[in-house]
């Protein structure tokens, strides 16, 4: 036992948050069978708007939607939002935290293909 009681409550200096977020990814990208057309009601923690309303027809709202769901949903959050079509059309442009992205392309190396020929 420690001679501070408060020690156990203390951030090391070098805990870096970001590198404990758990990241998760859907089993393939075969399985995203989200809508191509429409509006999608998302939920949190992908949103936590009053209204998370996205129209899947708006290049903006969808950037956005997808950015929202591959960086804070779950497996089935992403099977019932993405659409694998769009998902690797919009990939190298998303909004995501690096090791998000690392996770992601790492295990489906067709976006990691994507990010490269983006940058290429």
């Amino acid at each position: 036992m420690s001679a501070d009681p408060g020690a156990h409550r203390r951030v090391p200096r070098s805990f870096v948050y970001a590198d404990h977020i758990p990241y998760v990814t859907p089993e393939s990208l075969d399985d995203l069978r989200g809508p191509k057309r429409g509006v999608v009601r998302v939920w949190p923690p992908i949103s936590t708007a009053p209204d998370p309303v996205y129209d899947v027809d708006d290049p903006a709202q969808r950037w956005s939607l997808y950015s929202a769901t591959v960086r804070d949903g779950i497996a089935r959050d992403h099977v019932q939002i993405l659409d694998r079509r769009f998902l690797l059309e919009l990939w190298p442009e998303l909004n995501l935290p690096i090791r998000c992205r690392a996770i992601w392309e790492s295990k489906f190396p067709e976006l990691a293909a994507r990010s490269m020929a983006r940058t290429a």
